[in-house]
């Protein structure tokens, strides 16, 4: 095929139903590629980032030259890294080997070496302002088709739980307003009251259910040390983010004194960032996205690391990540040998018609679209209709006032 140049490169930003940041290139034979750009709470920022400073650093460079692009996007800031940078970053990268694929007539997957498996394992989220409710929504994903659930309730002595959705509606902490939510957190009510959770869902449902939790960040290392014993009898899928991500060290001793198995990352953004975790076997499953991670050239990297130290993947697909940015990672998953499982929150039908996708959902598994490319494309009419709307995710304190790890 002969090279085609960046003819053009357009940031938009809209919200159905939530914020999204989407960047579509266009090269000089009419190809199209997606890359999604959205960091939740910070969108604008990395709006700006595309427009006012990579767009014109793209405009006329050939497209496939997808590493080099990287390379130079990344090392030529000097001031590299972060999460806007790599928000930013990473849907370039993406939208760059959706063009390739599409170039080539073949699904992403085909690029990244073909299938190693048929379907992508997923999991979904089970909510409950009370046990009993928990226990029922996770009995409704069950017979949805899901076989692994992560299990989150309100508890008693906090204020605006992590991971509680209104009942009826798609769970979504971020918060429309001048100021973000302020919530009210206790973690000797949290670390009494989890494994309760847990006790019931097992007495309940089974033991052939995979369970998962979500910590979101909050304990100290002996505390998430604390609560990974007071669960292992339950044999949890995983624990998520028990202590502050960036301490990677802290994971020391957490892996010292439990055997609940632990995944994190979704809040680093490179190789370098995750690289204790797998290099001293910490982490049982890494959870960098493709976009927050810069796109699917590092996360691959990422991945690659990860499978030389026996450390599976799960990566963060919640719906602060538009469609385009799952569509990614389900090529990815399908194509790498050390998938885990991959996080999974159907997105509003509303944001279903503005994304429309092939990637469809099917007795507990995610399998992307067949078509060329990412298999995924932006109504840019039904988008303009919904513009940004400013949002913010909530921020947690204690009870004395202090602010806390939401």
């Amino acid at each position: 095929m002969a090279p085609v140049r960046i003819a053009e490169a357009r940031v938009i930003v809209c919200s159905p139903d939530r914020n999204f940041v989407t960047l579509k290139l266009t090269t000089d034979d009419g190809t199209v590629g997606w890359g999604d750009g959205t960091l939740n709470g910070r969108e604008l920022a990395v709006a700006s980032y595309l427009t006012d400073h990579l767009s014109p650093l793209l405009v006329g460079r050939e497209a496939g030259r997808i590493e080099d692009t990287w390379q130079y996007l990344y090392r030529g800031a000097y001031w590299r890294g972060g999460p806007v940078g790599m928000t930013a970053l990473g849907a370039v990268d993406t939208a760059l080997w959706d063009i390739k694929a599409k170039r080539a007539g073949v699904p992403l997957y085909e690029l990244l070496g073909g299938r190693s498996r048929d379907g992508i394992r997923v999991y979904g989220h089970a909510t409950g302002a009370t046990i009993p409710d928990t226990v029922a929504d996770t009995r409704r994903l069950m017979e949805a088709g899901f076989s692994a659930i992560r299990i989150q309730t309100d508890t008693p002595g906090t204020q605006g739980a992590y991971g509680v959705s209104v009942p009826g509606q798609v769970y979504d902490p971020s918060a429309g307003g001048h100021l973000p939510q302020e919530t009210v957190w206790h973690t000797p009510s949290y670390l009494r009251h989890t494994p309760t959770l847990f006790e019931a869902v097992r007495e309940e449902l089974g033991w052939e259910l995979d369970l998962l939790h979500d910590v979101h960040h909050r304990l100290s290392p002996r505390e998430a040390a604390q609560l990974g014993r007071s669960v292992e009898r339950f044999n949890p899928f995983w624990l998520e983010d028990p202590t502050p991500a960036e301490d990677q060290t802290a994971y020391r001793y957490i892996r010292a004194q439990t055997t609940a198995p632990l995944a994190t990352g979704e809040v680093l953004n490179s190789i370098w960032g995750v690289q204790t975790l797998i290099t001293e076997r910490l982490v049982d499953y890494v959870r960098a996205t493709v976009v927050h991670a810069g796109g699917v050239t590092h996360l691959r990297r990422i991945f690659d690391l990860a499978h030389l130290y026996g450390v599976r993947t799960g990566s963060h697909g919640a719906t602060d990540l538009s469609p385009v940015s799952l569509a990614a990672a389900l090529h990815l998953d399908l194509a790498i040998p050390n998938f885990g499982i991959q996080e999974y929150m159907a997105h509003t039908a509303l944001t279903d018609r503005v994304f429309p996708h092939g990637y469809r959902f099917a007795d507990g598994y995610l399998h992307p679209a067949d078509e060329p490319g990412l298999g995924v494309h932006l109504d840019e009419d039904l988008a303009a209709h919904h513009p940004y709307e400013r949002a913010y995710l909530p921020v947690a304190r204690l009870r004395d006032g202090t602010v806390h790890d939401w």
